[in-house]
């Protein structure tokens, strides 16, 4: 729910009530119901508020103690707040409402950073401590709420809060694109760095937390993943992933207002679905495409199934192209994404019946969905070939001509570490070179950004090192903020049951061969499934939110769109547009399928438009 935005430490000349204002005011889809400011000589901050549990006006942000020395605003849902509360209760505490906010500021006053060990759910606050003068911020464990900061000002202020675009209206900004973020974007599809497009605005990393003292940052991590395997049968994990995940979307259904469900035909949101047994389910597909690009019919019959009320939309190339910029602008940094577009439609369906849906996301990061994570028949047999032998071919199929066959082999005499960096992998990086302008080359390397990652699981097995690399990245950078932006663009919550603390302590606990199984992928999972769907949606394979790019692109019409874009004098700021072009001809000819190639480009060119030209 909600969002908020603040500063501290700015000039005093100046009027902060209305600068705030402003701020707040780009920020309203996130918060429409209601606003707050709080202000005083070191600190002024500013919330937007979605009313999702107690609906009074005391409820409403900023959140305060008892004696008014400690100051909150928070975004997200604390799903074990009534017992906190209790627990609060019984030490003394008094409280004005029945929010799981006030339960937040209690928790510091009671264990101060200690606090985030107790909290179960998603969540991005900040608490302005007047006695001490300090500011904590935090985020939830796996990142699913997002939190900005920088300190890239001309009075060297300190700003904060849930978009970027909210920075834009402080006068002090300094705005700036980050040069060295467009190379990696180009392979990831997102920004992958903590630093963003914008320079020295920086993401607080999941599961940490910063304490800001008059101008230093101090930021420490309080949780990570830590996958640790426990031996124990398929039946008895079976029983542990049934009830646990029955009793988080349990939690995840609290709520004073309407709560549906997105679905699809996959096993995640189905699983959630099922489970939760909404009034009603929301699908989205694609105007003109069965089967890979429309799955409403599927939702459907699995509505039918559980006697739910099920609404669909079928979306069109020209509203997806004519809404892009609006996607862009509220993503607030360039995502290629394509399943971007659908969910922006999908929350937009939503919003007319629910303000908080249930969604699917995270299942495949922590119970191993993706087919990634497995190796193909072919592969498996390659690789009782010994790796002293695989290593040497490797090396030379790489210095032969990309195809089919050179890159199997390459591939096949890789460690992990060299050839996976996540679900996402648009530009090799040898072609995002090869398009960049100078400028732009010097952002870091892929292994520059895993190798950290990797080191984190040093020992592990391969599936189990992918994974946390998709939590780390991935997840976070891709998957949980676009299902954030596209939600609160048209102001309604997305929940994930799955990115639970008690069910991610359950799934490191899962051998490998229960997360990818030689007969599918998720394999624990899928059978838990079954006791609340039919086989058929249990054992149904990973099918993602694909988008029909490939075909669009192919037409005259979006062809000469992007064209213009690609000759356009902005594009030639960053790239060599003859590049650009000879993969957009390729691509309209059908001789290749350059289509993630050319979307990845078009959607930055459209971002740098949105916010450098427009804004």
């Amino acid at each position: 729910m909600c969002g908020f935005v603040g500063f501290a430490d700015s000039r005093p000349d100046v009027d902060q009530v209305s600068i705030i204002r402003e701020m707040m005011d780009t920020i309203v889809h996130r918060g429409p119901d209601s606003g707050g400011i709080y202000s005083d000589e070191e600190v002024t901050l500013g919330f937007r508020r979605l009313k999702i549990i107690d609906m009074s006006e005391e409820a409403s942000q900023p959140m305060y103690n008892e004696d008014k020395s400690c100051v909150l605003v928070f975004n997200g849902e604390i799903y074990n707040y009534q017992e906190l509360r209790e627990e609060l209760l019984l030490k003394g505490h008094t409280f004005v409402s029945h929010t799981d906010s006030e339960v937040i500021i209690h928790a510091y006053e009671e264990y101060g950073v200690q606090l985030l060990q107790k909290l179960r759910g998603m969540f991005a606050f900040a608490i302005w401590d007047t006695n001490k003068e300090t500011m904590f911020l935090a985020r939830d464990f796996f990142g699913i709420k997002p939190l900005y900061y920088t300190q890239n000002t001309s009075d060297q202020s300190f700003l904060f809060g849930s978009e970027i675009k909210a920075f834009l209206k402080q006068p002090a900004f300094n705005k700036q694109m980050n040069k060295d973020a467009l190379k990696p974007y180009l392979t990831f599809q997102y920004s992958v760095m903590d630093e963003t497009f914008f320079k020295g605005v920086y993401k607080l990393k999941p599961g940490h937390y910063m304490i800001y003292d008059k101008g230093t940052l101090e930021i420490k991590p309080y949780w990570d993943a830590s996958f640790a395997e426990e031996q124990n049968s398929l039946a008895y994990y079976v029983d542990e992933i049934k009830s646990t995940m029955k009793e988080s979307v349990d939690y995840h259904q609290i709520s004073d207002v309407k709560v549906g469900s997105f679905l699809s035909g996959g096993i995640d949101s189905s699983y959630i679905t099922a489970l939760l047994k909404p009034n009603k389910t929301f699908s989205v597909g694609f105007q003109d495409y069965e089967g890979n690009f429309n799955e409403t019919n599927l939702a459907k019959e699995l509505s039918d199934i559980l006697d739910i009320e099920n609404h669909k939309k079928l979306v069109t190339a020209d509203e997806c192209f004519d809404l892009l910029p609006t996607i862009q602008y509220h993503m607030d940094e360039p995502q290629s994404n394509p399943s971007s577009v659908p969910l922006y439609f999908l929350a937009e369906l939503a919003s007319k019946h629910v303000t908080v849906v249930l969604s699917g996301e995270g299942a495949d990061e922590i119970f191993g969905g993706y087919d990634w994570y497995d190796t193909t028949p072919a592969m498996k047999k390659y690789k009782r070939l010994p790796f002293a032998v695989r290593r040497p071919l490797s090396l030379l199929g790489s210095k032969l001509p990309k195809n089919r066959i050179t890159s199997f082999v390459v591939k096949g005499g890789q460690r992990v570490e060299e050839r996976f960096i996540g679900q996402a992998h648009v530009f090799d990086e040898a072609d995002a070179l090869a398009v960049l302008k100078d400028d732009f080359k010097k952002g870091p390397s892929v292994h520059d950004i895993t190798k950290s990652v990797y080191e984190h699981v040093r020992g592990k097995d391969d599936i189990t090192k992918m994974q946390y690399v998709d939590l780390k990245l991935w997840l976070p950078g891709d998957i949980l903020l676009k299902a954030d932006k596209m939600s609160l663009a048209h102001s309604i919550e997305l929940r994930v049951p799955f990115l639970d603390k008690m069910v991610m302590d359950l799934a490191v606990k899962l051998p490998a061969e229960l997360r990818v199984h030689p007969s599918n992928t998720k394999h624990a999972l899928r059978v838990a499934a079954k006791e609340v769907l039919p086989d058929e949606w249990a054992n149904r394979p990973k099918v993602g939110f694909p988008v029909p790019i490939r075909h669009w692109l192919r037409q005259e019409k979006y062809y000469t769109l992007v064209k213009e874009m690609f000759v356009s004098d902005r594009a030639k700021l960053f790239f060599h547009t003859d590049e650009l072009l000879k993969y957009l001809d390729a691509h309209y000819s059908g001789k290749q399928n350059y289509a993630r190639y050319i979307w990845t480009v078009y959607v930055f060119l459209i971002w740098h438009k949105t916010f450098f030209e427009q804004a």
